[in-house]
């Protein structure tokens, strides 16, 4: 950890033109981009950022934009293959990496790599590096590899007690939607001094320290879910009763919702699920096939679970004319930003779902196409328009189409939501009994988890609930 405070740096205007073009495209991309303790990366001097890596180019995207300086980030060396592409990279600061899957007759070049990272972070420059080494679509932190520990312990034996190790963790929710949310958490600082006497004696057995480490930080900033069934458990009693969670927290605690962590919640029930697959693990099959019978229901009839939740909740008169209102004004916004924006928005998801080979690169590629599609339509869709308006209309309609594209898009998602609640109105009316099983299946699903979460509690004297 830095033993002193290095002035700020100032980023280079390419630099800044390109984050900036980047964090308005994430504002369009994503629903909501949460940021939390980015205070903890200083302002200034030598700083290596450890991230795991879930989501190919995007995860570079979405740091880049979360930290106010600029980021040198490391990157596998194929994808400077492209002349073009290599180059700008290059002019952005991106050191290549090379990794023996990719080409094992070149790894000798990873010298030049580490002497650039070495001479970035004797600049004062912030580094970014993924441990993992690849991309990948489990929910945990994989084995890290130990190229991080041998940076921070080398550059720390040179110049010591002047670097700040900060662990980063991704989390992407719904990571093949549009409008999606995605969360940048930064970890406490890793202190690197205390391994130096052992690195300078047995430096293996420090790296691998180190090493575990920087592992153990970067799991504490993300939701870590070692097996795949247990990930797909964890994220089925998320979808249920997180929010239940999250508002418990927030009105125990006084918290405004925003302020509630959500990390933290999952990380809960993750240790909470592990706790009772050790002690109890036919009380969590039978939470499973509970969770799943419901689920199948909820499929069967296309109803969605927190319509199921929230049917009985009647709004206020008031409310309800409101919204009434608000959905026959706001026809003619969505009839206009759908008609502006419908290829502009189909495509790039045809073209993630055509050439994404693997989970990770479907929200990179589908981001790309969307920063190249959208203003190639808006450009022209602005030219025609052009040819028989005047320059304040033609402006006043180029301003409307980003703003028109992201009301469309939630007016659609609240349309979907009041068909749901027509598919609910209509159970009531043609299939009364299968309304009242799904509101008891689930009702049944919250006491069991209301009861585990007490039994846990209790167990354990506190918890991250």
């Amino acid at each position: 950890m830095s033993g002193t405070t290095a002035a700020p740096r100032r980023m280079d205007r390419p630099y800044a033109l390109v984050r900036g073009f980047a964090r308005f495209w994430l504002w369009f991309f994503f629903k909501r981009a949460r940021v939390r303790h980015a205070e903890r990366v200083p302002r200034g001097g030598a700083v290596l950022l450890c991230i795991n890596h879930p989501n190919n180019m995007m995860d570079s995207l979405v740091v880049g934009a979360a930290v106010p300086r600029k980021v040198n980030f490391l990157a596998t060396a194929t994808l400077f293959k492209n002349p073009l592409l290599g180059g700008f990279l290059r002019a952005m600061g991106v050191v290549p990496v090379y990794r023996r899957q990719d080409d094992p007759t070149k790894m000798d070049r990873n010298t030049q790599t580490f002497a650039a990272t070495f001479d970035a972070l004797a600049a004062g420059q912030l580094v970014a590096i993924y441990p993992e080494g690849t991309t990948h679509a489990e929910p945990h932190v994989q084995r890290i590899k130990t190229g991080a520990a041998r940076i921070a312990l080398d550059f720390e034996d040179r110049h010591p007690g002047t670097l700040t190790v900060i662990p980063v963790g991704l989390t992407f929710e719904a990571r093949r939607s549009f409008r999606g949310n995605v969360l940048v958490s930064f970890g406490p600082p890793i202190p690197v001094t205390p391994y130096l006497d052992a690195y300078r004696a047995e430096p293996v057995k420090a790296v691998d320290a180190l090493t575990e480490a920087i592992q153990w930080g970067m799991e504490q900033e993300v939701v870590n879910v070692g097996r795949m069934d247990d990930a797909r458990l964890v994220a089925a009693i998320e979808a249920l009763y997180r929010d239940d969670l999250a508002r418990e927290v927030s009105e125990s605690r006084g918290l405004a919702p925003s302020q509630v962590d959500l990390v933290r919640l999952s990380r809960g029930i993750v240790d909470a699920v592990d706790w009772f697959k050790k002690r109890d693990p036919e009380r969590v099959e039978s939470l499973w096939q509970q969770i799943q019978s419901y689920r199948a229901l909820l499929a069967e009839y296309r109803v969605r679970d927190d319509l199921v939740r929230s049917w009985r909740q009647r709004r206020p008169a008031r409310q309800r004319l409101t919204l009434g209102w608000e959905a026959i004004a706001g026809f003619p916004v969505f009839a206009y930003g759908a008609a502006v924006n419908a290829l502009p928005y189909y495509i790039p998801r045809w073209m993630a779902r055509r050439f994404a080979g693997r989970e990770t690169n479907y929200m990179t590629i589908r981001m790309l196409a969307s920063v190249v599609t959208y203003p190639l339509f808006w450009a022209l869709e602005t030219w025609l328009v052009s040819r028989w308006a005047s320059a304040r209309v033609t402006a006043a309609f180029a301003l409307s189409l980003p703003i028109s594209g992201v009301i469309a898009y939630r007016y659609r998602v609240g349309a979907s939501r009041f068909r749901s609640t027509l598919r609910v109105a209509r159970l009531g009316m043609v299939h009364g009994p299968v309304r009242s099983r799904l509101v008891a299946e689930r009702a049944a699903i919250i006491d069991e988890l209301e009861r585990a979460k007490r039994d846990y509690v209790t167990a354990t004297k506190g918890s991250s609930f």
